[in-house]
């Protein structure tokens, strides 16, 4: 229905831990699932990150966190993209944030996004460093490697498949901590 991408009929880690269904979300926090979806097509908050193949609408448990935050659903576009100095990467990003498909941060936050920004760029240029592989080296990528792996929750295969190829999880954390071990 709304959902920006499909999910197998099973509903495991990470999803199950991480998103809940619009209707028992809207349900115990007391807000009507129509009116929700309304303001999703009004592009005013997120479609969910994943449709089960029973139909429910998975939607992150804390979907309204940001909203609330803001002072409310109609300032949230404003705060949300205040949070970047460049007004374009700022409107970027709420277009990215309302695709419902940010499903690679436990909170998605401007915070956890710029933060997940920095660290996969650092961890990326880390590799070309002159004293690569070094025990120093090793514990400034862990360190770095160990920050992101808070910030994301496990992918499904599907989300590999929506992106088109590996996740951050697979080359910034799984991908380094193979190929570099801990001293």
């Amino acid at each position: 229905m709304l959902a920006s991408g499909s999910f197998q009929s099973c509903l495991g880690e990470p999803v199950g831990a991480q998103f809940v269904a619009l209707e028992e979300l809207c349900a115990v926090q007391g807000r009507e699932a129509d009116a929700v979806r309304r303001l999703m097509l009004e592009q005013r908050l997120p479609v969910p990150g994943y449709l089960r193949s029973d139909g429910a609408e998975m939607v992150p448990a804390d979907l309204f966190a940001l909203a609330d935050e803001a002072g409310g659903v109609e300032l949230l576009e404003g705060w949300f993209t205040a949070h970047w100095a460049d007004p374009i990467a700022g409107k970027a990003e709420w277009s990215a944030y309302l695709s419902g498909q940010y499903v690679c941060l436990h909170s998605v936050t401007p915070a956890t996004i710029q933060r997940k920004d920095v660290l996969t760029t650092a961890i990326g240029a880390m590799v070309n460093e002159p004293d690569a592989g070094s025990v120093p080296w090793l514990k400034r990528l862990h360190a770095l490697v160990d920050e992101l792996d808070t910030l994301e929750p496990a992918f499904t295969g599907y989300d590999r498949l929506r992106f088109g190829g590996p996740t951050s999880r697979d080359t910034c954390i799984d991908a380094m901590r193979a190929r570099f071990p801990r001293p």
